[in-house]
């Protein structure tokens, strides 16, 4: 089966799932499998500009959604060159990846009559619902069980080490200029690891806030300030957050995490941001993940 995946997380769960070779089409942000971009052709493109700060990316974001512009661009030829037979979308969020109503549009155009797959998962369980039925369109059912039951047996480790310690109220924030608390199935890493999500919309849509009414900004309630800044790396997620750390009071531990592979992005790796934020709030209890995808800037 000839797979189209135009978003990260569809790329990354057919990597996972033995299916990479039947990759025809990915998006500009795939990088896991890694090479995938060097090895199958780049369909999807941003139409963002590189390079801009939270703010600049804000900006430009809400003025392109103002005007009903697009924030991807969709190589339509490409994709008909591709011919897949199978194509992994979203509707989740349109900032985020293309979204689907453009492949059906591209689709018509174009003349393909490929199954589209939309992966639209809003809580931590549903992202390894989406693995399973990702598998079941791929012909993969027995690779998705068996990464499905991992998934699940390193979840319950993690619930288990912290079970009956006390549970830190964490601020996690998807953005910092302008603030953002998170939603979808973010508040679910911090309530999996004993944490308590505070403002937080579980399941629901991350929600721009002013700093002033950040909730425990005061400091009384809050035990961890968490900026997973959407789309952002280890480095770029550790600049902001020194740059936002004052904003909070002085004994208020704050870290930075690659929300762009482990908190963000709706695939296996979800987990290894379970466990990398569980290694912060319960130091000792879990075992320190890899280089690379937490650290504490205060």
């Amino acid at each position: 089966m000839r797979i189209a995946s135009l978003l990260p997380a569809g790329t990354e769960i057919a990597g996972r799932l033995g299916l990479a070779d039947r990759l025809v089409g990915v998006t500009f942000e795939c990088d896991e499998p890694a090479g995938i971009r060097d090895r199958v052709p780049v369909v999807v493109d941003t139409a963002l500009p590189p390079g801009g700060s939270p703010a600049e990316i804000d900006a430009v974001v809400r003025s392109r959604a103002a005007r009903a512009l697009p924030m991807y661009e969709l190589d339509r030829a490409a994709l008909a060159a591709a011919d897949p037979e199978l194509i992994l979308t979203q509707d989740l969020c349109a900032v985020c990846a293309l979204p689907g109503s453009t492949i059906d549009q591209a689709q018509e155009s174009i003349g393909t009559r490929a199954r589209v797959l939309s992966l639209d998962p809003h809580r931590l369980t549903e992202v390894l619902d989406v693995i399973g039925a990702v598998g079941t369109a791929a012909g993969a059912e027995a690779a998705a069980s068996t990464l499905v039951g991992e998934l699940r047996s390193r979840l319950d480790a993690v619930a288990a080490a912290v079970r009956g310690r006390p549970a830190p109220e964490v601020l996690v924030l998807e953005w910092t200029d302008p603030p953002f608390l998170p939603g979808h199935w973010v508040p679910d890493l911090v309530t999996a690891v004993g944490g308590v999500p505070v403002g937080a919309v579980p399941g629901g849509r991350s929600v721009a806030v002013g700093w002033e009414d950040l909730p425990s900004r005061s400091g009384e309630g809050l035990d961890v300030v968490l900026v997973a800044s959407c789309g952002f790396g280890l480095d770029d997620a550790a600049a902001q957050a020194r740059a936002v750390a004052d904003r909070f009071p002085a004994g208020t531990p704050v870290w930075a995490v690659d929300s762009a592979s482990y908190v963000v992005r709706a695939g296996p790796r979800l987990v290894d941001g379970v466990e990398a934020i569980a290694s912060a709030l319960h130091p000792g209890v879990v075992p320190d993940p890899p280089p690379g995808r937490i650290a504490r800037v205060r």
